[in-house]
């Protein structure tokens, strides 16, 4: 007598399974946002918070914020802290001003990459090669990049025919932009739903149109490289070398991995990426000039922790503080700053309703007791002070972010000094 067995049930694995679910969570999330947005421009009547020209004036804050996070990503992936980006930065802007003076926009961007990574070499040869602490390296480069393009500056633009100055580089001119067509051109199918003015039809529209007009070969540049960066990490032989090196150096060794090299390299690509946020400014404002960062890279790396060291994530930060910014400088009254008010007490009080949820019982009292104050403040204030508008991105941003409800887990042996044939 045979017995008859059954074929193996196909089950979908658990790493495959895991991304759909937080595939469907991210998408459950900007569904989320979307429908607040709406809700809070509904109840306010501020249209500024959906227009068209706050994304887009969001994307091009948020674009050099975000290329320093994932600088700062690629570093501390392969275990070397990089507090140094601010100072890549500024070393990008100040390539950016060079090149482009000189060569153009391609002049530009390649002058930006060449300063930021001249930079993540420097950070790269004292943390790796000579064992100085990550966080002293990281300051140091942030103080000598701001003197040394100044010297920089004083020596080249002051006497240049074109303009410029001590502060200042000559003007680069503008870059022709485009706009993705039927979308946002041609049929503008997304102008008309933007103008229709219905709820939550006409936020979207106004904020994807915002999102794909007065684009630039340079902004599809810039977007391209977080995919571009997720999928080396995840996906290919030498980010799996990045990571094994910012989680267990020995291992990597033993297995070898050059560790020295991966750290050089993560390093050296962590300050392209800064310098190309470096010349993302400087192709909007379309001049070098001096201090135009104002502590971008200190966001940016603020934004990858928040994200948990992942490019989805810190998309997402530095997306909300450039939309904070941008609704700032559009706003024509502090009643659209108020809103944004409105906007946060949501969060808070949806991120208390699911801690409540999880039985989280303390963190759900506090968030939902200041989402209550945020509430009672958009309804019984009539403007606010302008010190207090000014820093509306930062406590936006600081009161979303450390309101999130995640667990963060940085890379095993981050900033940890490594020698060759130790054991740690």
């Amino acid at each position: 007598m045979t017995t008859r067995t059954e074929p193996p049930i196909q089950t979908e694995p658990d790493g495959q399974a895991h991304r759909l679910s937080r595939m469907h969570r991210m998408l459950l999330l900007v569904a989320l946002g979307f429908i607040a947005i709406s809700l809070v421009r509904v109840v306010s009547g501020e249209v500024v918070l959906t227009s068209s020209g706050t994304a887009r004036a969001m994307l091009t804050l948020a674009l050099p914020i975000a290329m320093c996070a994932l600088g700062g990503l690629v570093a501390e992936r392969a275990g070397v802290i990089n507090i140094g980006l601010e100072g890549m930065m500024i070393l990008g802007t100040w390539g950016a001003g060079f090149g482009g003076w000189h060569y153009g926009p391609w002049g530009a961007l390649l002058g930006a990459l060449i300063g930021g990574a001249l930079g993540g070499l420097l950070h790269a040869v004292a943390t790796v090669s000579f064992g100085v602490d990550h966080i002293v390296s990281g300051v140091a480069i942030n103080l000598v990049a701001a003197g040394l393009v100044r010297f920089l500056s004083e020596a080249v633009y002051t006497d240049a025919t074109e303009g410029g100055g001590p502060t200042m580089s000559p003007p680069l001119g503008s870059v022709s932009t485009f706009d993705v067509p039927i979308l946002s051109s041609g049929p503008n199918v997304l102008g008309r739903l933007e103008n229709t003015g219905v709820f939550l039809i006409s936020d979207v529209g106004g904020l994807l149109r915002g999102l794909t007009s007065g684009l630039t070969v340079f902004t599809l540049i810039a977007l391209a490289m977080i995919p571009l960066v997720w999928f080396i990490l995840w996906r290919t032989a030498l980010g799996l070398r990045w990571r094994s090196a910012g989680e267990s150096p020995v291992a990597a060794e033993s297995l070898g991995v050059n560790v020295y090299r991966m750290k050089y390299l993560a390093v050296v690509v962590s300050g392209a990426l800064a310098g190309l946020g470096g010349f993302v400014l400087v192709m909007f404002e379309q001049s070098y000039r001096e201090g135009q960062t104002g502590g971008r890279g200190f966001i940016g790396l603020a934004a990858m922790i928040f994200g948990n060291w992942r490019p989805g994530g810190l998309l997402a930060g530095s997306g909300l503080f450039g939309y904070a910014d941008a609704v700032r400088l559009r706003a024509a009254t502090s009643a659209a700053i108020l809103a944004l008010l409105l906007l946060v007490g949501l969060i808070l009080a949806a991120v208390g309703i699911w801690d409540l949820y999880r039985r989280r019982y303390v963190l759900s009292a506090v968030l939902l007791v200041l989402a209550g104050l945020a509430v009672v403040g958009w309804a019984g204030l009539d403007a606010l002070p302008h010190e207090v508008t000014t820093m509306t991105p930062y406590l936006v941003t600081l009161a979303v972010l450390a309101t999130a409800s995640q667990r963060l887990r940085p890379p095993a042996a981050d900033g940890v000094r490594y020698r060759r044939g130790e054991e740690h």
